[in-house]
């Protein structure tokens, strides 16, 4: 098992795990096991708030290069990456329309963020895939939710729609409340570029403590989809002020 503190409300205890490094902060969450006596030690690496078309290569440069050792792979966050590359959306540009106000109406509330419940987040959406497909995936929906089926909405619509982040009222960071990011196109393109660029190898990943959505990777990856699943499964990424999107992934040679 991975080396996880968790104080009494159950949230990770994460003091002890701290480390600097050339003016650099990181935590160090442990080792964790695979298959086949395989093992990972993993590096969250603290950032400052990356803004929307900030330098991923640079930043690589600035928070991964104290680290980084040959046969090492970056997590790089999903979030972070859309933030880079600009997939972001602003309210004004979210406005909902005639459907998305009637819609969200409808929804579900998602307790694991803003849900198609939120009118802006549902606007997106209509802009992204189309409003025939999100009328065929709300039709659906309510076709198969009495039989206990869920997540329908979002398989029909697509992997890209669980994806969008933002529009928190609540945010401890203020882009958040007029700002949402979703995930990267073309991820594995932009993983390559950036080892091209750094020599570092990438994964983009969306994870939290339910999914781990590995959206791409650089070809020369040193780890399997396999093996980055094992060394993401607890999620070692932080959430909200800990401002850790980057998780240095180290595979560890088998003890003889």
């Amino acid at each position: 098992m991975a080396h996880q503190v968790r104080a009494a409300d159950g949230t990770r205890n994460l003091s002890h795990q701290k480390r600097d490094i050339n003016g650099i902060t990181y935590f160090d969450r442990g080792e964790i096991a695979g298959e086949a006596g395989r093992r990972y030690q993993r590096f969250a690496i603290q950032t400052h708030f990356v803004k929307p078309h900030e330098d991923a290569a640079a930043l690589l440069e600035q928070y991964v290069r104290p680290l980084y050792q040959e046969g090492d792979i970056l997590s790089f966050g999903a979030k972070v990456m859309g933030m880079c590359v600009g997939s972001v959306k602003t309210r004004e540009q979210a406005k909902p329309g005639f459907w998305a106000k009637l819609l969200y109406r409808f929804a579900g509330h998602n307790s694991t963020g803003i849900g198609m419940h939120e009118p802006y987040k549902l606007q997106m959406t209509i802009q992204i895939v189309g409003l025939p497909r999100v009328l065929l995936a709300t039709a659906l929906s309510a076709i198969t939710k009495p039989f206990g089926v869920k997540g329908v909405f979002y398989k029909v619509c697509g992997h890209d729609i669980a994806g969008i982040d933002g529009f928190y009222p609540d945010s401890d960071f203020e882009e958040y409340h007029e700002l949402a990011v979703i995930n990267p196109p073309e991820a594995g393109k932009l993983c390559d570029e950036l080892t091209k660029k750094t020599g570092i190898p990438v994964v983009i990943m969306d994870a939290n403590d339910f999914h781990r959505n590995q959206l791409g990777k650089s070809s020369d990856s040193p780890l399997t989809d396999e093996q980055l699943q094992e060394a993401m499964k607890d999620n070692p990424s932080g959430q909200g002020k800990e401002l850790t999107p980057f998780i240095l992934i180290r595979p560890l040679h088998k003890k003889a």
